[in-house]
């Protein structure tokens, strides 16, 4: 009787694991409207440029860059893309509060209320996007629009398997309410 609750229970989180893995976020559409913001978590490659992007090409009017180092300053950031002094300086804030995805959120939705922005356009890495969602959705309700925004990885075994155990735990404590 054991073995066979034991034995379905690693089927059914093999199988959410293959589902989670062939279901990563997605980049946004151009068919998603304009938000007032987009915020960029730290912690993957080509994250910061996409939002530089979504800024450039007025998808968004203004950027925090969630979780960033306190030492790094904007002209860091100009020297790390090239340039783009203009953009950067009028419509980037740098965020160095959060240390991990559910602080993201907190740091986000105190920079959201300050600026009296309603929807964001939400980015990183397409492996981390389903728990960044979470995350954001339910600390931020239905008072902000959401549009995920994934940067295309590719991610190994190792980083999804990860990802997929924080997301399950992160599900399972907010359920036991821990």
């Amino acid at each position: 009787m054991i073995a066979r609750a034991l034995s379905i229970f690693l089927v059914l989180y093999a199988l959410g694991f293959i589902l989670f893995s062939v279901t990563l976020g997605r980049p946004a559409g151009g068919g998603v409207k304009r938000s007032d913001a987009a915020v960029v978590i730290t912690g993957g490659p080509g994250r910061i440029e996409h939002g530089m992007e979504v800024l450039a090409d007025k998808k968004a009017g203004r950027m925090l860059i969630a979780g960033a180092d306190p030492s790094v300053t904007k002209d860091d950031l100009i020297r790390r893309l090239g340039g783009r002094s203009k953009l950067v300086n009028c419509c980037v804030d740098l965020g160095s509060e959060s240390v991990d995805t559910r602080s993201n959120a907190e740091e986000a939705q105190r920079w959201l209320e300050r600026r009296k922005f309603r929807s964001l356009r939400l980015i990183t890495s397409d492996w981390h996007m389903r728990r960044a969602r979470y995350e954001f959705a339910k600390l931020l309700g239905d008072e902000y629009v959401i549009v995920p925004d994934a940067v295309r990885s590719q991610p190994s075994f190792t980083t999804l398997f990860g990802e997929y155990n924080k997301y399950l735990l992160r599900r399972l404590s907010v359920l036991l309410e821990i």
